[in-house]
């Protein structure tokens, strides 16, 4: 099985929502902050191609995780290391435990630095004062620092060790004043470093959360990759993008669509989308629907969102099977 040692928490989080499959994962973001909403849907969008092996050994991570964080929370961390020990083997349990008791502990200040691998941590902090390089490895799981610690050129082991063992209670404020200084001089050389790439499946994610964490979402998000987010928003497609389709298209939906939820997700549109699905409507279909709108008097946003997304979904199984396309919204692309 591959190797997931060194992939970041944010990339491990983001191979897991692709795995999991866009319904799944959009209400798993609807859960998380808007700063870990970002970061991970930026990850899903470089993230072009995984090999199996990777994927399945990300997912059973997780999973080992989840067993681990259960295993202590009924009988303690010892006991945890013991059950994991016997169907995982020590080295696997161990690295498990030291990543869980990490997250579990009080944030330390260092968390940017947990995004970073071994080997370019160790470059980025060898030329630091020894003191502190063991003060910054002492604020990493052991997996992490041991493996960083390993990385560094060979003078510098063997004092780093000796000082993190000699480390005595360093001051908060000292701790949080040198992890800022880092983690702003880490996004300085690493900036250009980001580039955008498949972002389909980001864009589908988006497309199944609620219409205002999408839209607050993709906001921040365009502050700091705005070509990204043009990206992700050219690959979207939403209730009112239907009025880019030719009227072929929209016959295809009314034969799908329930009346029911074709009429309310029409009550929440603009006028010129009801024109739309009325023109390829006959004169008293659509005399029904204005009534039966009106009828409804006033609905909740929640339930006209819903409604749309039914179609949208319509929408996307046509666009699959073939019948249309929702790639450019011209007229001739439409069979």
């Amino acid at each position: 099985m591959a190797d997931t040692q060194n992939m970041t928490g944010i990339k491990k989080a983001a191979m897991l929502l692709i795995t999991l499959g866009e319904e799944l994962s959009s209400k798993i973001l609807g859960e998380l902050d808007d700063d870990e909403v970002q970061d991970i849907s930026r990850e899903i969008a470089l993230t072009k191609m995984v090999d199996p092996d990777t994927m399945e050994a990300v997912v059973e991570e997780f999973y080992n995780m989840l067993l681990a964080k259960k295993f202590i929370s009924k009988g303690g961390l010892d006991y945890a290391k013991s059950v994991l020990t016997k169907s995982l083997g020590p080295e696997r349990a161990r690295k498990i435990i030291d990543r869980l008791t990490k997250l579990l502990e009080q944030s330390s200040g260092f968390e940017f630095l947990t995004k970073i691998e071994p080997k370019q941590l160790a470059k980025f902090i060898q030329n630091e004062h020894p003191q502190t390089i063991a003060l910054i490895l002492a604020h990493l799981d052991p997996t992490q620092a041991a493996e960083s610690l390993a990385e560094l050129p060979e003078d510098l082991k063997a004092e780093v060790a000796i000082r993190i063992a000699n480390l005595q209670d360093i001051s908060p404020s000292v701790v949080k004043t040198l992890s800022k200084v880092l983690e702003e001089r880490f996004e300085s050389i690493s900036s250009y470093n980001v580039e955008v790439g498949g972002v389909k499946s980001v864009a589908e994610i988006f497309n199944r959360m609620d219409r205002t964490t999408s839209k607050q979402t993709l906001e921040r998000l365009e502050k700091d990759a705005p070509e990204l987010v043009a990206s992700i928003r050219d690959m979207m497609f939403v209730f009112e993008d239907i009025k880019r389709l030719g009227q072929q298209a929209i016959q295809e939906i009314l034969k799908r669509a329930d009346k029911n939820t074709l009429t309310l997700a029409l009550k929440g549109a603009d006028e010129e989308l009801k024109n739309r699905f009325f023109e390829s409507m006959s004169k008293r279909a659509v005399e029904t629907m204005k009534e039966e709108m009106d009828y409804m008097g006033p609905v909740k946003l929640k339930d006209v969102e819903k409604a749309q997304h039914e179609i949208v979904e319509i929408v996307r199984e046509l666009d699959e099977e073939g019948v249309v396309s929702i790639s450019g919204g011209d007229e001739e692309q439409y069979v």
